[in-house]
This record gives structure tokens, C-alpha cells and sequence, in this order.
């Protein structure tokens, strides 16, 4: 029960985490989007991940 309890609390709080950075795309990115749009929610998830990682 407790390490069920602190999975949760820390997975709840990487994603507050990666939620509070706000970031502004850069030319590069919006290029991208507009020709290479995300194919639906999970490449949009996914891209947003990562560029909010770095990478």
C-alpha cells in the first residue's frame, strides 16, 4: 500500500512538473508543425514531452 501511495505521489509530481515549464516554440518547431503536422494526440503528447525535456 505505501509504495503504491509514493508512486503516485511521485509520478503526480513529474507531471506538474513537466506541466508548469512553460515553453515558446522556436521558428524551427513551428515550421515543423505547420509541414509535419502531429498525427494525432499521442504524437502531440509526445512531441510536447520532448521538447519540454530538450530534446
Amino acid at each position: 500500500m505505501r509504495k503504491s501511495i509514493l508512486l503516485l505521489l511521485a509520478l503526480s509530481v513529474s507531471c506538474v512538473t513537466l506541466t508548469a515549464c512553460e515553453h515558446h516554440r522556436t521558428f524551427g518547431e513551428k515550421v515543423r508543425d505547420t509541414v509535419d503536422p502531429p498525427k494525432g494526440p499521442v504524437e502531440r503528447a509526445g512531441r510536447s514531452v520532448d521538447r519540454s525535456l530538450g530534446n
